[in-house]
């Protein structure tokens, strides 16, 4: 889906071919349980909404106008699997139904926990998290070494076309590291097989 078509703001929004990759590294199923942690403007709950005949996404969002987004991109893509969770996670996940799939846009700081909690609840989640800071990048990568889980690391870099009068050159955006691994036939959590 292009950008363009969501609702705004100043909220940060994982770009259209970052999503393209994150949601197609998600593997999702009709029934699955995403839970998309740091939702932002919900770009990423509402690609993924559409796999999802009979699953759902739970959005969660500690920024009160990020969640005032995530509902008008629900309500204008008519993405009605999506229930908005307030809070920081992992404690917003508390009550939840289990996650078959996680999106990590934004971690608040605690990647560690909201891991280890989802992994403690369904061993077989698949997980895909992006990164634009080398800082977070690196506690991911500590955080698999740890677990001795291997993981599937790519990194991108969109560049788009920005016209310079009757020309066009290439604009290069943040390179970004999606960072994806679990799923079905996952890893114990203990053992990190």
């Amino acid at each position: 889906m292009r950008d363009e078509l969501f609702v705004r703001g100043d909220v940060p929004m994982t770009k259209s071919e970052v999503r393209a990759v994150c949601v197609s590294k998600l593997e999702l199923d009709p029934d699955s349980i995403l839970y998309d942690i740091g939702a932002g403007t919900g770009s990423v709950s509402v690609e993924a909404s559409g796999y999802l005949t009979n699953g759902k996404v739970y959005a969660v969002e500690k920024k009160p106008e990020a969640q005032v987004l995530i509902e008008a991109n629900k309500e204008k893509f008519s993405a009605d699997c999506i229930t908005v969770i307030k809070g920081t996670a992992p404690e917003a996940l508390s009550g939840l139904e289990t996650a078959t799939h996680v999106f990590l846009g934004g971690t608040s700081g605690n990647l560690e926990e909201i891991l280890d909690h989802v992994l403690r609840t369904n061993p077989d989640v698949r997980v895909v998290a992006d990164f634009i800071a080398l800082e977070s990048l690196s506690e991911m990568l500590m955080w698999l070494k740890k677990h001795s889980i291997e993981a599937e690391i790519i990194q991108m870099q969109v560049s788009r076309a920005k016209a310079a009068g009757s020309y066009h050159m290439m604009m290069g955006h943040n390179p970004v590291y999606i960072i994806s691994f679990g799923g079905e036939g996952g890893m114990s959590f203990e053992s990190g097989k």
